[in-house]
């Protein structure tokens, strides 16, 4: 890995903890966004040549203060000398590094993310400005995870910063039964990040391990919160299962390997043993969820000792039960899979029929790899084919691009 590379991993780290100070000392989510943004532009240009400063994470929150100040003088002047009555004087604003324990030690970044998931915003905003401010995804990112024109997110971020503001909500852990209306949200906003990361929406690398490793850092920090709560024990089941299986989904040369083809000597037994007795406990002692549904899938995958022996059945049952209880068109997609395991790939290749009018995944690369696939099985080669290929165009993801290709190529009769 380069320096710049290096750099840019631990800015991504760090981006989040700089906002939570900020916004714990200051105030002001949009004006802290934008100076923590300047920080992290100087860094990225000053670190790799210069070398990394003894402590990065004040040296970012220092230089983002002072980036705060600029911006809150310059607001000043210009009321000034626009409006010669009712001036308001600059907040006090102290430029001092964080060097005591409780303002440099302490990370932010849970209270940054409660406080993304306000009540005041809609659920998809609250996602939407998380993924931004803690996630650290680009616009672009986000309205990929949510199946939306970039162009109808980046507005949705800049109004969600304005209500957060608007809303007056100060930079606080919630209280026990602010945590009960915002726990829904978190979880959705965590689970989109690990997804971005286990499988980069764009980009020539399959993984994105900084998305993955910030995820499971998190949930774990809301696992020790709410150990009890069987969703929260869910999601990081699901999160541990299915990063056990991360070193087998790629080649050598980075290519993409599907779950059947995969190494299974190379998935990590650790995570494997933990996320199994985390998902049994959860379903044991709680009501039934969608993420420990997933979580459960994801277990009889990687419990499975070879492809051939995984219970499909079972997999098919639990798919079923989470579509009744939390449809959504991905659900369905995998749902599809298992019946065509089960049932036949006819049997699947109807039920992805009644995806073909959501709008949501109607023209999502994913739908057009799940019907190639179908299809291949189902012995309809040139349809199988016709929509690898779309499937490959649809995709911004390189190893999936290189991956679909090389499926429809072999299905090519003039090969």
């Amino acid at each position: 890995m380069s320096t710049s590379e290096r750099v840019g991993d631990l800015l991504r780290e760090l981006a989040p903890q700089v906002l939570g100070v900020l916004l714990r000392r200051h105030g002001g989510f949009e004006k802290c966004e934008d100076a923590v943004q300047e920080a992290l532009l100087a860094a990225a240009m000053q670190w790799p040549g210069e070398g990394l400063p003894e402590n990065p994470r004040s040296w970012l929150i220092t230089v983002a203060a002072r980036r705060l100040v600029d911006h809150v003088r310059s607001e000043q002047a210009r009321r000034r000398r626009e409006i010669t009555a009712a001036v308001q004087e600059a907040p006090d604003i102290d430029l001092s590094p964080p060097g005591d324990a409780a303002a440099g030690d302490q990370d932010d970044t849970l209270a940054l993310l409660f406080l993304c998931c306000h009540p005041a915003l809609t659920p998809a905003s609250q996602v939407a400005l998380t993924l931004r401010a803690v996630g650290g995804l680009t616009t672009a990112e986000v309205a990929r995870a949510f199946l939306v024109p970039e162009a109808t997110m980046g507005p949705r971020i800049s109004r969600a910063k304005q209500r957060i503001k608007a809303s007056g909500a100060s930079f606080a852990m919630p209280s026990a039964q602010q945590w009960a209306e915002r726990l829904d949200a978190v979880l959705h906003v965590l689970y989109l990040i690990f997804n971005e990361g286990y499988t980069a929406s764009s980009g020539p690398d399959l993984h994105r391990g900084e998305l993955t490793a910030e995820a499971i850092r998190l949930t774990r920090m809301l696992h020790r919160s709410l150990p009890a709560d069987g969703e929260v024990t869910g999601l990081l089941a699901l999160m541990l299962l299915t990063d056990a299986r991360r070193a087998a989904r790629t080649g050598p040369d980075g290519a993409f390997i599907p779950l059947a083809e995969q190494d299974r000597k190379l998935w990590d037994a650790n995570l494997i043993e933990e996320g199994a007795a985390l998902i049994t406990d959860a379903m044991s002692a709680s009501p039934l969820g969608p993420y420990q549904l997933q979580a459960a899938t994801a277990a009889l995958h990687v419990q499975a000792p070879r492809a051939e022996d995984t219970d499909w059945e079972q997999i098919r049952i639990l798919y079923g039960i989470l579509c009744r209880i939390a449809p959504n068109p991905m659900v369905t997609l995998n749902y599809a899979v298992a019946v065509a395991m089960t049932r036949g790939p006819r049997t699947g290749l109807e039920l992805l029929e009644t995806l073909d009018d959501d709008p949501r995944i109607a023209g999502h690369h994913r739908l057009y790899a799940v019907r190639a696939h179908l299809q291949e099985q189902a012995g309809e080669y040139a349809a199988a084919r016709a929509n690898y290929e779309t499937a490959a165009r649809r995709t911004t993801s390189l190893p999936e691009q290189r991956y679909l290709r090389d499926r429809a190529t072999r299905l090519d009769p003039g090969r």
